[in-house]
């Protein structure tokens, strides 16, 4: 490397190590039984979830294709990273190209941002079904729900594309060590040898304008939900049944995902191996248990 590059900033590596769980050194090898364990269950599950639904004809309706859709994105999101890392693990191959580190990190927000988007498209298919079922089938036609696959693809890649573009337009000239399993943004971004306050900002933007957003959104729909049911005084236990079970899904995947978002943009006294664990968790978590959910408490499923 030339010194005189490197110091005045023309050298950027192009060549990075994931070196999660680093603090564990030589027993980090022990960490790919449970995260294997993990895998294994989150392919298993949401992949029976997904052959379930495809099979039987009388699963075909809006609610179980949107359950569906979140196996197939819960089945996805770990196979983006977690056979890396547990490579990793066994044989310490970390090492990851800078190209490679954005094309992970793309579709890994990417995907994700779709679990809240198919968790908005469940509370709007609740509250058309319950609050207003005689024009059901007028606002939830094929239509209707290209409309909002296409705009939830336009928004989240919209984002997505410009998060990973200005991570990319970052120089990295100090180390190349990132401290953790995958390519995490802010665990990229915080090597780089310039300013990063646009990529802070803007990535606060991004979670407000999909996250933030559709978590508004659905809040607001099953307080709707829940008010026409009790104004009404008929029994809907069947209604506020379906509603719960999308609730505690709902809770599980924003609670995970803001506590590891926050985990780096807020001053906290976790050690790098926490911080590193619950980024991961925040994945696995959801896509382990949301099949699991779904498959018990849904009655058609089950």
């Amino acid at each position: 490397i030339n010194m005189q590059a490197y110091q005045s900033g023309n050298f950027s590596h192009t060549e990075f190590v994931l070196n999660g769980f680093s603090g564990l050194k030589e027993n980090r090898w022990l960490l790919f039984f449970p995260f294997f364990m993990l895998f294994v269950l989150s392919t298993f599950a949401n992949s029976a979830l997904i052959f379930v639904i495809k099979t039987q004809r009388s699963l075909h309706s809006p609610m179980c294709v949107l359950i569906g859709a979140m196996a197939f994105v819960d089945l996805s999101l770990p196979v983006f990273f977690v056979p890396k890392m547990l490579l990793g693990f066994l044989f310490n191959w970390d090492d990851i190209s800078f190209l490679g580190c954005l094309v992970q990190m793309f579709f890994l927000l990417f995907v994700g941002t779709f679990q809240s988007s198919i968790l908005l498209w469940m509370a709007l298919d609740r509250y058309a079904a319950i609050c207003i079922p005689l024009r059901y089938n007028d606002y939830l036609n094929t239509s209707t729900c290209l409309k909002l696959i296409i705009t939830a693809v336009l928004r989240n890649g919209m984002f997505v594309v410009i998060v990973v573009v200005l991570a990319g337009n970052l120089s990295y000239c100090t180390s190349n060590v990132i401290d953790h399993c995958f390519c995490e943004h802010m665990a990229l971004v915080g090597l780089a040898c310039g300013g990063t306050l646009i990529n802070s900002v803007f990535g606060l933007v991004a979670v407000f304008c999909i996250t933030t957003v559709d978590c508004i959104c659905i809040v607001i729909s099953y307080v709707k939900i829940f008010y026409s049911v009790f104004k009404s005084g008929k029994s809907s236990r069947k209604a506020i049944h379906t509603c719960t079970t999308h609730i505690i899904v709902m809770c599980v995947t924003y609670t995970c995902t803001m506590t590891a978002f926050l985990s780096y943009r807020i001053r906290n006294s976790l050690s790098p191996n926490i911080r590193v664990l619950t980024s991961i968790m925040y994945i696995l978590l959801p896509s382990c248990f949301n099949p699991i959910i779904y498959g018990i408490r849904t009655k058609e499923i089950r």
